[in-house]
């Protein structure tokens, strides 16, 4: 599953890149506003932080929520108190798009994550041009080398780099390259299974100074508190408020 939405992913990039070559790509990069920071924004609090994700659909449970409008959706994520919000740009399963990133990126003024299949510097610069403050790396989805040349791209953007793993291996090696926001997924990329109790194993792997996010398997406020108890200082939320009151669960999350 993995490798195939790697490989869309990229096929996908390809095509745009025959329509804007990567040079021109770069100068639209280039030319945007500086990016926010990303983990000021997220920095450890007294509560939780929620990273917000607008998700129409995914692989494992097909379509979510019809969202004709991304970024009023993101408004109201950031209205309700969302450190940040997460845009799944990749179109094939989760019938995201780069458009999507734009209009929120316009509307809200906390950091926006590009959250894809990322794998080369175009989609980085692709993500930079369209007003990307954080890129997600997959930890199982790339070669550590080229990963460690992927995070030096992001930071040389000026953006924030946000490593996601899913095992002790994984988390050691994030740790040693030095990621300062650094994602534990409950969700089994091969399976597509989750455990919530991951994070809890792995937490005492990362440094207390690394911005911690669980991702997934939060259905409700019990999970986030399981999360915040557990050491994680921000939790990534997307379907239960895609298909949920947004504004209410947002008010009792961040209050955890």
């Amino acid at each position: 599953m993995l490798e195939g939405l790697y490989a869309g992913s990229l096929e996908d990039a390809a095509a745009r890149e025959s329509l804007l070559d990567i040079i021109s790509l770069e100068r639209l990069a280039l030319a945007q506003t500086e990016p926010l920071d990303a983990l000021r924004h997220l920095a450890k609090s007294s509560t939780i932080k929620i990273l917000a994700e607008v998700k129409r659909a995914s692989p494992s449970r097909g379509d979510l929520a019809q969202i004709s409008d991304p970024a009023a959706l993101a408004e109201t994520y950031a209205y309700s108190g969302a450190s940040a919000i997460s845009v799944l740009t990749e179109q094939r399963k989760f019938k995201g798009s780069l458009e999507d990133l734009r209009e929120v990126r316009a509307r809200v003024a906390v950091p926006v994550l590009r959250k894809d299949f990322i794998a080369n510097e175009y989609q980085i610069l692709e993500a930079r041009a369209a007003g990307a403050d954080i890129v997600l790396l997959i930890v199982a989805g790339l070669a550590q080398k080229r990963l460690l040349k992927l995070k030096n791209f992001i930071e040389q953007l000026g953006m924030t780099a946000f490593v996601e793993t899913h095992n002790a291996d994984e988390v050691k090696f994030a740790v040693d390259a030095d990621a300062r926001l650094l994602g534990v997924n409950a969700r089994d990329l091969s399976t597509f299974e989750t455990d919530r109790n991951l994070f809890s194993t792995l937490v005492h792997l990362i440094p207390s100074e690394t911005i911690k996010v669980a991702e997934s398997a939060v259905r409700n406020l019990d999970d986030v508190r399981h999360y915040r108890e557990a050491g994680a200082d921000v939790a990534l939320v997307g379907e239960t408020l895609v298909m949920g009151d947004a504004a209410k669960l947002l008010s009792e999350f961040t209050a955890v």
